[in-house]
């Protein structure tokens, strides 16, 4: 399938809603942008399906307190700041296109997400880790609320109706440090390196933000594919 590869995993049974396997990180712009442009590509097509978040760190090894994220990119990838407000142009641009918007500014850091995958894997506990995960989407790049302080954290969490006391806890305690660090030991395994990544019905995976038609076509191939 174009854009697409087969994963060494196991073949699913057909069967409707379509199961759609999101590995990413709240700091990727790229997965804000490819989410929406796959959520409008399902909107479109009217397809059934069921979403499941998964988590990756774009900087393992970031410090707790962040760092200005000009200078994390000008670092890990040698660009220059013409480079750096050429692509915030872009990401900005293509956020436009899917109704999101990016406040890119001298300030905005890059953060340690550690915790904030804890909290997401206890608030899908609750069935809730879709609408927590918008909503730090929109905390990080729209807001520019600090991610990296536990306080905005269970903030965020109480904000779409979870109980701050018991996300406080949550992230004080690590109780979910374990499952997290195994989950994402899982997708290396299965070749992730990058995101975005998305993994349809468990056996096609497509990477990055390929754009609304082009899921579009994806999720055609998907449906007229034999049962």
């Amino acid at each position: 399938m174009e854009h697409s590869k087969q994963l060494p995993s196991e073949q699913l049974p057909s069967k409707q809603p379509l199961r759609i396997d999101i590995v990413s990180d709240v700091v990727c712009p790229w997965c804000v942008i490819g989410y929406r442009q796959l959520a409008e590509a399902l909107k479109q097509t009217n397809t059934e399906h069921e979403i499941h978040w998964h988590p990756f760190e774009l900087n393992p090894n970031m410090p707790s307190e962040g760092q200005n994220m000009r200078e994390h990119i000008m670092e890990k990838y040698g660009s220059s700041k013409q480079e750096s407000d050429a692509s915030r142009a872009r990401l900005m641009e293509a956020g436009n296109e899917v109704g999101f918007t990016f406040n890119f500014n001298d300030d905005t850091r890059m953060h340690n997400t550690f915790n904030l995958h804890q909290l997401l894997h206890w608030a899908d506990q609750q069935g809730r880790m879709h609408e927590l995960k918008q909503a730090l989407f929109v905390a990080h790049f729209t807001n520019g609320r600090n991610i990296s302080d536990n306080a905005v954290l269970a903030d965020i969490a109480a904000e779409i109706g979870l109980d701050r006391d018991e996300a406080l806890a949550v992230l004080a305690d690590q109780r979910f440090a374990k499952e997290v660090r195994a989950e994402e030991q899982h997708w290396q395994q299965q070749g992730i390196q990058s995101v975005p990544a998305v993994i349809f019905n468990k056996r096609h995976l497509v990477s990055g933000a390929q754009g609304v038609e082009n899921f579009k076509n994806i999720l055609q191939q998907l449906a007229d594919m034999p049962d």
